[in-house]
């Protein structure tokens, strides 16, 4: 076989060759599009174990595994109108929808975002990843890391709930407490709605995903250092700016500067209020004075009114004693009326002051709050600030001539006013009041309380029984205006009269009759027997004999015994006369015992004849 020969260019061409390496690395992407996969599935083409493990190793190193439930990072590469495409390095691109991004209107294509993957491949085959997922596993790491660090996050207020708002803070939503959105009362929570704040993480229950931030924390941390400057500079006395933080009805809570402190409402005016905001305003800006505090300067009183001069020094001397006022009623209790005669200065009306009669009532009676009246000055001390007022001063004292318009012996009209035990009040004319004794109410009938008399209100005639102008008493009688019944039934119901009438009860030791519309009188035990030897019964009529009358003590004894004893002695004394005239009769004589012999005789043959 001859020989081949070799060219210069040929020789060229295998130098070259064996120059070149025996392999070449290739880019993956354009492995991965020039590798026929068909052809290796079916066995067509074999590929080469080094090729397959190089391969094997570029997608290690450069693809996430879709496997792996592990939050990763996506680069966004394009937006649609509701899906955002997610390219996380993956065999395909993921889809996100929108409304996970509700929260960044913001986002764009390039920006990077934290994904969790959702799906490897939905029906269409598309991978499906989750932002909100991913979101929340990565808010409760970092929500976790901020409360154990005690970090400042930031966080968005999304809506108002129940006691407080809802913020989401890295996708979480947390539960920021009324109470800790702002170191003062928060009167309008809606200010708040879509605003982001910063916040501090106070709390967090791993139980139920709860998690509680505080805005009102941040806010405490900052004046801390102002508090305690300005509670060291405090001093009784000194004039402070504050704000009015709060009102309630017992005072103003006033903001010094990152200090509370409490103006009374006691403290606020001079005059009389009914609510601290007739003065004060919330969020007003005024001056105050510290009245005092406590050993750590916790508790701060603080005064409104002392600012301004008493008005009792601003007074000067146009009231004196003996003056006549004009106020305004303020205050009413039970024993009388305070009266506003200037600003800041009030004078009492005693109850006994404000009418002339010595029957007190109350001073509802007279007059109530906001009247306006006059009145006359009693007694001022300028020192204790005390002024006592009247206004029964204003009229003439009913009592000046009290013995000419109401003598002893006169009878007048009165209407009940008031009752006690013991009596009735009779009131006769404003200021003047007079007292019927219980014992002088009725003649005959026994009154064991006025109320069974009369009622409050009545009018009653009266008789003046007594008189006493220094001790301003008058002592009346209803009675006495009409005759003494008892003087014409003690002719009526004489001792040893009878009379008829029926049982009217039984009771203890006896029983009662009622002789008239005045008169009850008692039968005793002993004395209801009947001639029989029974007793009588309730209802039951019969005679009765009166064997006791007290006109004094309005007592009357009755007996239905004593009717047919006194018969009984009667009749034996009658028997008796007539006995003893019978024997004086009965003594015989010689013609009465013949007359008595012929005629027994003529009775025998009569006898005889008829047998």
């Amino acid at each position: 076989m001859a020989e081949e020969k070799t060219t210069p260019a040929a020789e060229e061409n295998q130098e070259a060759q064996v120059a070149q390496p025996t392999e070449q690395v290739q880019n993956p992407a354009e492995f991965l599009e020039n590798f026929n996969w068909e052809k290796y599935e079916q066995g067509i083409e074999r590929v080469a174990d080094s090729k397959l493990q190089e391969f094997e190793q570029m997608v290690s190193e450069n693809f996430v595994d879709t496997a792996d439930e592990e939050v990763v990072e996506g680069k966004v590469i394009h937006l649609t109108e509701r899906e955002a495409i997610i390219d996380i390095n993956a065999k395909s691109e993921g889809v996100i929808s929108l409304n996970e991004f509700r929260y960044n209107p913001d986002l764009k294509v390039g920006d990077t975002v934290e994904v969790l993957i959702d799906i490897r491949e939905d029906k269409n085959g598309q991978l499906v990843l989750s932002h909100r997922k991913a979101r929340t596993i990565m808010a409760w790491d970092r929500v976790n890391a901020a409360h154990d660090k005690e970090e400042i996050v930031n966080g968005f207020v999304k809506c108002r709930t129940k006691g407080g708002m809802i913020v989401d803070v890295f996708g979480i939503e947390a539960f920021l407490p009324g109470s800790q959105i702002d170191v003062k009362p928060i009167r309008d929570y809606d200010q708040y709605v879509g605003k982001t704040m910063e916040f501090k993480v106070v709390k967090i229950n791993h139980e139920f995903k709860n998690v509680v931030v505080s805005h009102k924390a941040l806010i405490e941390a900052d004046i801390e250092e102002q508090k305690k400057e300005i509670i060291s500079q405090l001093e009784k006395g000194q004039v402070l700016e504050g704000v009015v933080k709060n009102i309630t009805s017992y005072g103003v809570f006033i903001d010094l500067g990152g200090v509370d402190g409490l103006v009374h409402i006691t403290d606020l005016s001079w005059s009389r209020i009914n609510h601290p905001n007739e003065v004060v305003e919330l969020d007003q800006k005024l001056n105050v004075v510290i009245l005092d505090f406590d050993d750590n300067k916790s508790r701060i009183q603080l005064g409104l009114k002392q600012l301004e001069k008493h008005p009792w020094d601003a007074l000067g001397d146009e009231i004196k004693i003996g003056d006549q006022v004009k106020g305004k009623v303020v205050v009413i209790a039970d024993y009388g009326a305070f009266i506003e005669v200037a600003e800041g200065v009030e004078g009492l009306i005693h109850v006994s002051e404000m009418s002339w009669s010595t029957h007190l009532r109350s001073a509802q009676d007279f007059v109530k709050v906001g009247d306006v009246v006059d009145a006359v000055v009693l007694t001022m001390d300028r020192e204790e600030r005390k002024m006592s007022l009247g206004i029964k001063q204003l009229t003439p004292d009913p009592w000046t001539d009290i013995t000419t318009k109401y003598p002893v012996g006169s009878r007048h009209k009165g209407i009940v006013r008031n009752f006690t035990n013991f009596g009735v009040f009779v009131e006769m004319e404003e200021g003047i009041d007079g007292l019927i004794y219980i014992s002088d109410l009725s003649w005959t009938k026994k009154v064991k309380h006025p109320s069974e008399f009369v009622n409050v209100g009545d009018t009653l005639e009266v008789e003046v029984l007594e008189l006493d102008v220094d001790g301003r008493k008058l002592s009346l009688g209803h009675k006495q205006t009409t005759e003494n019944p008892w003087d014409k039934y003690e002719q009526e119901f004489a001792l040893g009269s009878s009379h008829n009438a029926s049982i009217l009860e039984v009771v203890d030791k006896g029983a009662t009759v009622q002789l008239n519309e005045d008169i009850v009188a008692f039968v005793p035990s002993r004395h209801m027997e009947k001639e029989d030897g029974s007793k009588l019964k309730k209802g039951e009529a019969a005679e009765f004999k009166i064997i006791e009358f007290s006109k004094d003590f309005k007592r009357v004894v009755a007996s239905h015994t004593a009717v047919f004893r006194e018969e009984e002695q009667r009749n034996i004394k009658a028997a008796q006369r007539k006995a003893a005239a019978a024997a004086d009769e009965a003594k015989p004589t010689l013609g009465d015992a013949n007359e008595a012999l012929m005629a027994l005789k003529a009775k025998m043959e009569a006898d005889s004849k008829k047998k």
